[in-house]
């Protein structure tokens, strides 16, 4: 870590560190607390304002913190309170490269294999059927919790390992959304044995410009990746399929379209959130079947398969590994209701192709349905073409077929003119997600399936909590979920 403690008490030494926080509000006794402060996210690529978690630093000690972990010029500014624990305090230069540099060495230590996984949309998903699929052929896998990507929560997430080294092997989804080097930066922490490119879409283009430099930022994975290592490329998305002049090894396509390795045919949806296909793979062939629509997912379950081949794994067992997985939660998420209806929650993200792939979903999967009803929301970071790009896709969301949406604030607003200037017979505009709720609920019946799709920064897991305040779900959801 590089860290200096000119008074440190040797009696740490020999302690045992129970974990590594950064929110003084989760210390526990025998923790060590980074307090990052704004030249530190600043230094590391974060964009904006960020609270000088130095003045917690004294609360968190007094907590029983093992070992603080700042910078020296944050010390003088806060020098009266933190001055009497002067024994538990480790000086850098840069807590979050000090955090990554730690991060770093306990991984050399570890030492087994990575799986790193990137993309503009499906990451999360991947990564959790990546996980399942090799935890089922009895390995103990590492996966970031929840979307914990970044510079930040990925090294917290490797030094889980420091706590518990016995785990087979980790999954570790990494993301990027700056000119930064992010994903460059992620790779020097944890060098991926395996790199996984799911797709590059127009998502935080604001930042980055162009799609060609969103597919260069993404492309720093397989330059990353371990001599000897393996890339796992979707053979369907020209650019990702690209960059397999950089690895360094071995190459595994995925596709359902295009010609590749590890592929899906024969794709079935015997009820919404439910798929079946037959999945080959340069192993043998067999049928799959998992509770998740979508060709999205399909395209996530391909990639969770090419690692698994990489692995040593049969077709047979990733087919039967695909069985049991569950979507994380608000990513594809289905919600069977007792009144008769069916809902989709997709609330923690959307951008134009991924939005678009969902209403497909929506299309495909409901096609029994009454009514397929969309609710959503304004998409973000979508840069100066943001208005544009919202009529577009209002107009596309129109010729899917669908019986009614719903735009959910600012710009969704557009997304609504698109698809009423395109022929939408029955849409309209909410100014929140609080709004959409109540008109949703209002509205849906027996029959209905619905898809809620959104950012985070529209809440629109506020819509979900609407129906949940009037609805109740199916007693037997969970089994309704699976397909079973």
């Amino acid at each position: 870590m590089s860290g200096v403690a000119t008074g440190i008490d040797p009696a740490l030494a020999e302690r045992d560190v129970v974990s590594f926080v950064i929110d003084s509000r989760e210390v526990q006794a025998g923790d060590v607390f980074f307090a990052l402060s704004q030249p530190d996210y600043q230094n590391n690529g974060f964009n904006g304002d960020f609270e000088d978690a130095t003045r917690y630093a004294a609360a968190a000690l007094s907590s029983g913190a093992a070992a603080c972990v700042l910078r020296r010029d944050r010390y003088e500014e806060h020098k009266a309170e933190l001055e009497v624990f002067l024994d538990r305090l480790i000086f850098v230069d840069d807590a979050i490269a000090a955090l990554q540099r730690l991060a770093h060495t306990v991984y050399l230590e570890w030492n087994k294999p990575v799986v790193g996984i990137t993309g503009s949309a499906g990451k999360t998903t991947a990564k959790e059927l990546t996980a399942h699929v090799l935890s089922a052929s009895r390995r103990k896998v590492l996966k970031n919790i929840k979307n914990y990507n970044n510079g930040l929560g990925h090294p917290l997430t490797v030094l889980n390992l420091a706590v518990d080294s016995t785990y087979d092997a980790a999954v570790l989804e990494m993301g990027m959304s700056t000119p930064m080097h992010e994903i460059e930066r992620l790779c020097s922490i944890t060098p991926p044995d395996v790199s996984v490119v799911l797709n590059v879409l127009p998502v935080h283009i604001e930042h980055l410009g162009t799609i060609e430099r969103i597919a260069q930022a993404k492309a720093e994975i397989v330059e990353g990746m371990k001599e000897g290592g393996t890339a796992v490329l979707n053979a369907d998305d020209p650019r990702v399929a690209a960059m397999s002049e950089l690895s360094k090894g071995d190459v595994i396509t995925y596709a359902i379209d295009n010609e590749a390795d590890v592929k899906a045919s024969e794709i079935e949806f015997p009820r919404f959130g439910g798929t079946r296909f037959r999945l080959r793979t340069p192993s043998g062939e067999a049928t799959a079947t998992f509770p998740l629509n979508g060709r999205h997912n399909i395209m996530n379950a391909l990639a969770a398969a090419a690692v698994g081949h990489s692995f040593g794994m049969t077709a047979s067992a990733i087919a039967e590994s695909l069985a049991s997985v569950a979507p994380p939660p608000q990513r594809g998420e289905i919600l069977h209701f007792a009144a008769g209806f069916t809902v989709v929650n997709d609330s923690y993200n959307s951008n134009p192709d991924a939005l678009l792939s969902m209403v497909r979903t929506l299309v495909d999967g409901g096609a029994g349905a009454k009514r397929r009803i969309v609710v959503a929301g304004e998409m973000l970071e979508l840069g100066e073409a943001a208005e544009e790009m919202h009529r577009t896709t209002g107009s596309k969301i129109a010729e899917q077929g669908i019986d009614i949406l719903i735009g959910v604030r600012g710009l969704a607003s557009e997304l609504v003119s698109g698809a009423v200037e395109a022929g939408q017979a029955s849409a309209a505009f909410a100014l929140d997600s609080d709004e959409a709720g109540r008109m949703l609920c209002e509205m849906v019946r027996e029959g209905d399936v619905v898809l809620v799709k959104g950012s985070r920064g529209v809440r629109t897991e506020k819509v979900i909590e609407k129906l949940f305040e009037k609805f109740e779900l199916e007693k037997n959801a969970d089994e309704a979920a699976a397909g079973l």
